[in-house]
């Protein structure tokens, strides 16, 4: 089924350019109503979709808005699946959807679509069959996405999280979507800290790759290593030393960086596989894998003419359009990207010019997301400036830092251990989980404890997701336990309940739900509550375009908050089991397709599900 918001905007736009061929680029502007956000049940006074283009038509057109709407109504037909549109305040135009078009469109998407026959088994495996009225996008994309990005010879901390699980949502819901999806995971695998690390353990240890050795005793090289290149000439050469050999392939050294790189990779799977998220070893191309284009780098932007020494070092200076300095400081001095420093030695922006002609030319991107911390604005505006101006990146191809805030403390400030230290992002698990189990266990005593654990499992690792999913990305949010466990409010473990609940009808009636997904005969929404139900429902297709525009999953959180709260006004006034029939299938139909919505837009933020809780 089409978005309903889109088909309204067409419907609209339409209506205006018949009404003034003059102004035939003018937005219809279609929004869902304020009033229906919350899953209320229908208001006379509000539609359920509101068309504000006429406003801003009327002043471009110097005319007075109503009489602009009063126009445009005489050329719009919604007949088909509105009631008749009226006109609000100075120029809005209200439209509100016709009970039997709902009804007629939930009875479709209730049935599953048939398997093609070239059907991946992969896509039926995840369920996408199941579409509950997507239609997958016209024109497909492929779109590489660069997130999570650990620096390897350390432990997963909390920063990485929300780098981590938002890039995997906006996977997720781009592949559900249609797009052809590349998964990029740029780790920190080069440079200098790894010749102080190489260095340490060459001077202090002669580390053999057989020693037994694990990533929490590499943490201890590396403070030790730090120190000493700070304070040590001798040892900061030697390190340096090692750095070079590095990037000629010296053997030994080789060696001993290999199994750096397997300790560290081995830690960032285990936790991948405990979030839930979907990067592999197969996803992984780090800063290394750059090394050898970097000179090309150099000598492409040497060639474009784009490289003005500067104390020593390579730097591009971008000019607008008029020629001016586009990147300045605070004193208007120019700054530059530097691409090479004085020792010809390299930086993140070459590596990173180096990854976009990598995406561009061999992974075929049209599209490239970046998401990693807000804080790194200004160096990503610089990157893809430099990389559209060397042909790095040509016009067509969409360059997006998909940035976000930072989880802070109860104090305000980022999120840290009592003792001021970085929160490992493994111990942050452990804690969310026997957080969970206890809860479950003081709920759910009577359940048998290895159920207990899996039901704690989900509920801890999805709270701590959804806590951060739920917040608008480009704000800072305050990490609370409390709030995040609470089985109350727009939180994890109350969107798995709400789902487990469902199920629980089909338990008590004995009804199987897959014997209601046979034929997409309409649905009488007749009760007010069945109708405000039927049309959250409908509303999951728009949801999800609204979320990928400009890669919000808080968005898709948000309306399954709001669809929980649909149903629950349902369910409270609408007897299910006791309803007599065929109005008891209809809506165990519309109990059966708010789990299904619920189930898949938790999976779409990576989150699971339980049957029981």
């Amino acid at each position: 089924m089409p978005n309903v918001q889109h088909i309204l905007d067409e419907r609209v736009a339409a209506a205006m350019r018949a009404a003034y061929p003059e102004a035939a680029d003018s937005p219809a502007i279609v929004m869902p109503c304020p009033e229906r956000s919350r899953g209320a049940a229908q208001d006379a006074r509000f539609g359920d979709y509101q068309a504000n283009g006429a406003m801003a038509l009327a002043k471009r057109l110097k005319a007075k808005p109503r009489d602009v709407a009063e126009r445009v109504l005489e050329h719009l037909d919604v007949t088909d699946l509105c009631e008749k549109p009226e006109i609000a305040g100075p120029g809005f135009i209200n439209l509100r959807l016709r009970p039997d078009w709902v009804g007629r469109q939930i009875g479709l998407i209730n049935v599953p679509v048939s398997a093609p026959l070239n059907a991946e088994p992969a896509a039926e495996a995840a369920g996408y069959l199941d579409r509950l009225g997507v239609d997958q996008v016209a024109n497909p994309e492929t779109v590489v996405i660069d997130y999570s990005a650990p620096n390897l010879a350390k432990e997963m901390h909390v920063g990485h999280l929300r780098s981590t699980i938002i890039g995997d949502a906006l996977v997720r819901m781009l592949d559900f979507a249609g797009h052809t999806v590349i998964k990029q995971n740029h780790v920190g695998d080069w440079g200098t800290q790894f010749g102080m690390l190489i260095a340490y353990v060459k001077a202090e240890l002669r580390m053999q790759p057989t020693h037994e050795i694990d990533l929490s005793d590499l943490e201890l090289f590396y403070r030790l290593a730090k120190a000493r290149f700070d304070s040590d000439g001798p040892f900061a050469r030697l390190a340096r030393e090692c750095v070079v050999n590095l990037q000629t392939g010296d053997s030994e050294i080789k060696q001993k960086w290999h199994f750096i790189l397997r300790e560290s990779l081995w830690h960032c799977k285990q936790v991948y596989e405990r979030l839930g998220v979907l990067l592999t070893d197969a996803d992984i191309r780090g800063e290394s894998a750059y090394n050898d284009d970097l000179p090309k780098v150099i000598e492409a932007l040497t060639a474009k003419g784009m490289l003005v020494e500067s104390e020593g070092a390579q730097c591009v200076f971008v000019k607008d359009a008029s020629g001016k300095p586009r990147f300045v400081a605070k004193d208007g001095t120019p700054l530059p990207l530097i691409v090479q420093k004085s020792d010809e030695g390299y930086l993140y922006s070459t590596t990173d010019l180096a990854a976009i002609r990598y995406r561009v030319g061999e992974l075929k991107a049209g599209r490239i997301l970046y998401v990693v911390d807000a804080r790194q604005a200004l160096h990503f505006a610089m990157v893809f400036a430099v990389a559209r101006a060397a042909g790095f990146a040509p016009a067509d191809v969409a360059l997006e830092h998909v940035a976000f805030g930072t989880m802070m403390g109860a104090d305000g400030r980022p999120f840290k251990t009592r003792e001021g230290g970085t929160v490992k992002l493994m111990d942050l698990l452990d804690e969310a989980e026997k957080r969970a189990y206890d809860l479950v266990s003081e709920k759910s005593a009577d359940v048998p404890e290895a159920e207990r654990r899996r039901i704690a499992r989900i509920v801890g690792i999805g709270a701590v997701k959804y806590a951060d999913l739920a917040q608008n990305r480009t704000s800072d949010y305050v990490f609370s336990w409390e709030k995040m466990l609470a089985l109350d409010g727009n939180t994890a473990p109350y969107m798995q309940y709400a789902y487990a609940r469902i199920r629980s009808i089909f338990r008590k009636g004995e009804h199987a739900a897959e014997s209601l997904r046979q034929e997409a005969a309409p649905i009488a929404l007749a009760a007010p509550q069945e109708l405000a139900l039927g049309k959250a429902i409908l509303r999951f297709p728009e949801v999800l375009d609204r979320a990928l525009e400009d890669c919000r999953p808080n968005i898709l959180a948000a309306y399954l908050y709001d669809l929980a709260g649909a149903f629950t006004a349902f369910y409270d006034a609408c007897p299910v089991i006791q309803s007599p029939e065929p109005l008891r299938s209809e809506r165990l139909k519309l109990c059966d397709l708010t789990a299904r919505v619920i189930e898949r837009g938790l999976g779409l933020l990576g989150i699971e599900t339980a049957e029981r809780m």
